[in-house]
């Protein structure tokens, strides 16, 4: 097979989808890969590493596309990528349709075959792709929501640690799956009073056997959940519905009741964000600030660190690869029921049923296409 991995456009995206060590176990199967010149720059990946691995460089990412039977991502494709995908080729990467009707409507009139990292799930409720990328996310939610409370970023100018004498700064973290987890072990560690909440009794059991003494945890209703973000100097919202949109669960006018200077974290904004007034950021222009309270939404935050996450990601992703690549995406995802999951789009029939909802299509089972 031939498998393509463009350089990804998405502003401020510096992961690439494959790496060397990935290039070669696919030649030695004997697949062609093809790999756009430059595309590992971001994660300081020279050319000359993907040769060696036995990767075919392009210059053009139009070529890339038109030759490849398979194409690997990171993110979802950009708008000017949209005519290059060809019906029935298969793309694998994060598409996040929830969050884009417009998306999602070019993937269906494309008539690809559109595999999406974040719906591949184990038969115990895992999500391997999303998994690493949900811990750098969830980590790096407390590193930046830091940098943002100081005084010339905007924000109240209050150390998560606090000092001898001075209160610690409180984290409320709503989610308590893997980015809420890792969130509020980092927060924890800065030594901030931590909160974090969700609906899960037993989650949150199991949360604290093995968190720190400074995190509490709390049953996510809208009364305690509106009491937490009122004392919250930095919010992380870390909630993810497979596949769905998620959940508005911070409106509008609950934000003026949100300390001044105070931070909102929408981890979530992939799947559209839990805060009404979240709208998707970059690295480049990461904040903007509503009543008061600063937003930070930037919709690929492990782009930022793209050698840990190029690297955490693909560690997971070239098995996959690998598996379609030997098989086919349809004999693949008959075999491994996960992979089956991560069908979103297929040859302009939607297969996840609520982005089918969510859009108003008709939906289609996986098995009705395999």
């Amino acid at each position: 097979m031939v498998i393509g991995v463009p350089k990804e456009i998405k502003p401020d995206e510096y992961r690439v989808a494959m790496v060397p060590s990935g290039v070669e176990i696919l030649t030695q199967h004997g697949h062609t890969v093809l790999v756009e010149r430059g595309a590992g720059d971001g994660t300081g990946i020279p050319d000359e590493e993907y040769e060696k691995a036995g990767a075919t460089l392009v210059d053009d990412a139009c070529d890339v596309w038109s030759q490849a039977e398979l194409i690997v991502k990171v993110k979802e494709p950009m708008r000017s990528e949209y005519p290059f995908i060809r019906p029935k080729q298969a793309v694998f990467t994060f598409f996040h349709f929830a969050a884009s009707e417009e998306l999602t409507h070019a993937m269906v009139q494309s008539g690809a075959v559109c595999i999406a990292y974040e719906t591949i799930q184990t038969p115990e409720g895992g999500h391997p792709i999303l998994l690493p990328m949900s811990e750098i996310a969830g980590r790096m939610a407390v590193q930046v929501g830091a940098w943002c409370l100081e005084r010339p970023m905007g924000g109240r100018g209050v150390l998560l640690s606090g000092v001898p004498g001075v209160r610690p700064g409180v984290v409320v973290v709503i989610g308590a799956g893997v980015v809420g987890a890792n969130a509020a072990r980092i927060a924890a560690g800065f030594g901030a009073s931590v909160v974090i909440l969700d609906v899960n009794v037993n989650r949150l059991r199991a949360l604290e056997d093995i968190l720190p003494a400074n995190v509490d945890t709390l049953y996510s209703n809208p009364a305690n959940l509106r009491e937490a973000i009122q004392q919250a100097d930095l919010i992380v919202g870390a909630i993810y519905v497979t596949g769905g949109r998620t959940p508005v669960l911070i409106k509008r006018e609950m934000l003026s009741t949100i300390k001044n200077g105070a931070v909102l974290v929408d981890v979530s904004v992939d799947q559209g964000g839990l805060a009404e007034t979240i709208r998707p950021t970059t690295h480049r222009e990461p904040t903007y600030v509503v009543d008061g309270v600063i937003h930070y939404a930037v919709s690929n935050m492990p782009g930022a660190v793209a050698r840990t996450s190029t690297y955490a990601l693909t560690n997971i992703t070239t098995p996959y690869v690998l598996r379609l690549a030997e098989l086919g995406w349809q004999e693949a995802c008959r075999q491994d029921p996960a992979l089956r999951l991560g069908l979103n789009v297929v040859e302009g029939k939607v297969t996840l049923a609520p982005i089918a909802e969510q859009f108003g299509y008709n939906y289609h089972p996986a098995e009705s296409v395999l």
